[in-house]
Parts: structure tokens; C-alpha cells; sequence
């Protein structure tokens, strides 16, 4: 199990390799180190440091929809009928499993959940709804928007560097 950094834990030099990373995580550790006056292999103990304690939680590529056709972007609110730990946590589970949502929150307000989606096709996002809406006992209603334009995308966090 990891533990958890917290914010102030974290200083100057690890919020500039952080920067960094999350502008392009296959930057060498000498060029992060030279960029932020240190030794590559200081840089990569620290790398290691923050993705033991959990701060870096993965690296991944970002790959663009469109070029594996799936275009369509739609986010969803849900609203549950039962809000009891069990059916939220049941809700959690199948949201999380279904590869086709990017994103799912567990929110205040009217909606219980917004999801967000790729998608090929509008018939594709039919078929989703009847698996995990309708076909589930709990959903009460859902509401969906569908993305016209994909302006800004990303999962930078700003670390005050």
C-alpha cells in the first residue's frame, strides 16, 4: 500500500521535476537534472520517492480519440435512486470496470455521478446506455451532453513550481 505525500512534504525541486513530467514523462532524467540543478541520479530518486509514496500514480500515454476512432466525447449525469454505501459502491464498481468511461465522479448536487465517455458511434453509446443505465435498477435518470469540440483535454495538475 502506498502512502501518501502531503503537499508541503513536497519541495521546490519536486514540484519542477513534476512540471516537467507532466509535460512529457519521457524527458531524460539528465535534462530534468540539468533543467533543475541536479544529479540524474538525484533526479531519479526523487522520481522514485514521489511514485512510491504516490504522488506520480502513472505513466501513460495519451492517445488521441480520433485516431482510434473513437471521436464522440459525452458526459453523463446519473442520478441514483438508492445513495446507501452498498449501491454507491456498487455503482463505483461497474462505472470503473466499463472501459468505455475515461472519467466517473462521485458529485454533490442533482447528479450522483458524472461520467465522461469516448465513443465510436451514437448507436455504440446506445447500446452502453441500455447496460448501464436502463438494464440497472438503481439509475434513476441520466442526462447527456455531447462534446461539439474537444477545446482543452489534459490532466496537468498545477504544482506551483
Amino acid at each position: 500500500m502506498r502512502k501518501h505525500i502531503q503537499p508541503s512534504q513536497l519541495d521546490i525541486l519536486d514540484r519542477k521535476i513534476l512540471a516537467i513530467l507532466q509535460q512529457d514523462n519521457t524527458t531524460p532524467q539528465r535534462t530534468i537534472g540539468e533543467t533543475v540543478n541536479l544529479s540524474a541520479p538525484a533526479v531519479q530518486r526523487r522520481i522514485k520517492r514521489m511514485t512510491d509514496e504516490g504522488v506520480i500514480r502513472a505513466n501513460v500515454a495519451i492517445v488521441d480519440p480520433n485516431a482510434v476512432g473513437q471521436p464522440i466525447t459525452i458526459f453523463v449525469e446519473v442520478e441514483v435512486i438508492s445513495e446507501t454505501a452498498e449501491r454507491i459502491a456498487e455503482a463505483k464498481r461497474g462505472f470503473a470496470a466499463a472501459p468505455e468511461i475515461q472519467q466517473c465522479y462521485y458529485v454533490t448536487g442533482e447528479a450522483d455521478f458524472i461520467l465522461i465517455i469516448v465513443i465510436s458511434t451514437m448507436a455504440d453509446y446506445e447500446t452502453l446506455t441500455r447496460r448501464l443505465f436502463f438494464d440497472n435498477s438503481n439509475v434513476k435518470r441520466f442526462r447527456t451532453c455531447v462534446a461539439m469540440d474537444r477545446v482543452k483535454v489534459g490532466l496537468s495538475i498545477p504544482v506551483g513550481n
